[in-house]
């Protein structure tokens, strides 16, 4: 037995390739299950007590020989193909991919540059609310279901310390500080306790505007939304307003833009009507004006709110919500042109 592992040593030690497939080929024959070793190794079982210590040795030399010639005809091959084709094997690795705005901001960016052009200013608050600045500044009754724990998340009671449930926050921080006229855009994410499903979140985000001046008329309401609506979503565009309620704009309406899919024909999207709600507005009601130390008899106003979520899934129709929050890059990685 040890005439053949010195006889397969020597063939090992000779052993020359000049491709890949040969060094694949001498592996197999001598380090496969099947392979020279192993059966010498399978023979190794019926050697003398004697001779084991002698040949268990030879048998362990051997195996590391070939598995060492393997390794260094890999090497050896490597190198020869780099030098072939230039690859310095220094150089670091691929880098990782780039990512790219998500969907949410590309819509929110668009809004705001919609805006932009009308005039309106981009103006940011707290995420944290008191009760004043959430509820009570926007004409919102003591016994308004909004103010129960089941729609609003609240930190502190007596006094109310609540996560904003709207962007209008913000705009009664900027009525009471800014000058007259104003005319604002607030951008936020913000929080409702809402159950999470393909509709609803109980985080999203909100753009809402808001413009107040002299002889503000709910014409010039109308104006601005044709506006945006043809800017965002096309020229052909149409819009109808239905007449709504909110505690903080009389009179107040939902506003629906004719259905991009199906043209106004109808579809599953806007199940048949051809028509998709996605905004609510109005002229701003003159108790808010009054809460605010603003002169109710002299200036007028309109305010309008939208969720980018809905606007977003109406743009690149997407059908469940939580798409937006769950980090996928199957589904991110769809609006890289949309930097």
């Amino acid at each position: 037995m040890l005439g053949k592992i010195n006889q397969l040593i020597a063939e090992i030690e000779s052993f020359t390739a000049v491709t890949p497939e040969e060094v694949e080929q001498f592996r197999i024959k001598h380090l496969s299950k099947k392979g020279t070793i192993a059966l010498l190794f399978d023979e190794f079982k019926t050697v003398s007590v004697d001779q084991k210590k002698e040949i268990g040795k030879a048998l362990n030399d051997l195996k590391t020989a070939a598995l060492a010639k393997v390794n260094a005809l890999k090497d050896t091959l490597c190198a020869m193909d780099s030098g072939k084709t230039g690859l310095d094997l220094t150089l670091p690795g691929d880098l990782l991919q780039i990512g790219s705005r998500h969907p949410l901001s590309v819509v929110k960016n668009e809004i705001l540059a919609i805006f932009n052009k009308l005039g309106f200013t981009i103006s940011e608050g707290p995420e944290i609310e008191d009760d004043w600045h959430n509820f009570s500044a926007l004409n919102f009754p003591e016994e308004h279901p909004a103010r129960d724990m089941q729609d609003t998340f609240f930190l502190e009671k007596n006094p109310d310390i609540v996560l904003h449930t709207h962007t209008s926050s913000v705009q009664v921080r900027d009525m009471e500080t800014h000058d007259l006229p104003i005319r604002l855009v607030t951008p936020g994410r913000v929080f409702r306790n809402e159950a999470i499903s393909a509709r609803a979140h109980c985080i999203f985000h909100q753009i809402e505007a808001l413009y107040i001046d002299e002889n503000v008329s709910f014409a010039d309401l109308k104006q601005t939304l044709t506006y945006f609506a043809k800017e965002l979503f096309g020229p052909d565009t149409q819009i109808r307003l239905r007449p709504s309620y909110f505690p903080f704009t009389e009179p107040s309406a939902e506003m629906d833009v004719s259905c991009s899919l199906c043209h106004g024909k109808g579809c599953n999207v806007c199940k048949g009507t051809g028509w998709l709600e996605i905004l609510g507005c109005g002229m701003v009601d003159p108790n808010v004006l009054e809460l605010n130390g603003i002169d109710r008899e002299k200036y007028t106003g309109f305010a309008l709110g939208m969720g980018i979520e809905r606007i977003t899934m109406l743009k690149y129709g997407i059908k469940d919500l939580r798409l937006f929050f769950e980090n996928d890059i199957r589904f991110l990685e769809q609006f890289t042109a949309a930097f």
